[in-house]
């Protein structure tokens, strides 16, 4: 029997394992300390094997992102319902463990960062407001104001308390928000 590896990508499953080991590094040691030997460790993959897929820890975590949040879940028949469906959907996610303090963390590092926010303002903000600009029939002004409003809220929230939004404080959220996105209703 011969233990060599099979022809292919070698290491299938890396992306996965790595996406695992980053949350789980942020959220133990904080995304300062999670540093991309402390996740390669983690991981169980050598660091160069991380820089070929990602050049930055900024890149790593947007991925890291993307793969935890997936695809936005547009549900319900009304804008009010496809909007509240996404504020629980999002507030839900920055509440798993390690995800909040990710995104709150690549927001810091794109502060000064002018690559990683352009990063993030295609890879990971784009895709969601293309979404919600096709459910809401909503100029693009619109839905930008809203993603500051709802994931500023619950970041700020996170940075502040360390912990995610309580469901109460989900709910006012929505009650103030969901004017503005009511079928006929809000200022335009």
């Amino acid at each position: 029997m011969s233990s060599a590896r099979p022809p292919g990508r070698p290491r299938a499953g890396v992306n996965e394992a790595v996406f695992a080991a980053t949350l789980s590094t942020v959220h133990a040691l904080g995304y300062a300390a999670a540093t991309v030997e402390r996740i390669a460790a983690a991981a169980g993959v050598a660091k160069t094997t991380i820089y070929r897929r990602w050049p930055s820890k900024g890149e790593l975590i947007v991925d890291c992102l993307l793969d935890a949040f997936g695809p936005l879940p547009l549900e319900g028949a009304s804008r009010a319902e496809v909007m509240a469906s996404s504020i629980r959907w999002i507030a839900a996610k920055i509440g798993e463990p390690g995800v909040g303090d990710a995104f709150a963390g690549v927001f810091s590092d794109a502060v000064s960062d002018p690559a990683l926010r352009e990063i993030l303002a295609t890879r990971l903000q784009d895709p969601y407001r293309l979404a919600l600009q096709d459910a809401l029939a909503e100029p693009e002004n619109r839905i930008l104001f809203f993603v500051d409003v709802v994931v500023g809220t619950l970041l700020h929230r996170m940075g502040m308390t360390g912990e995610p939004m309580a469901d109460a404080d989900v709910t006012a959220l929505l009650e103030m928000v969901l004017p503005y996105f009511t079928d006929g209703a809000g200022p335009r």
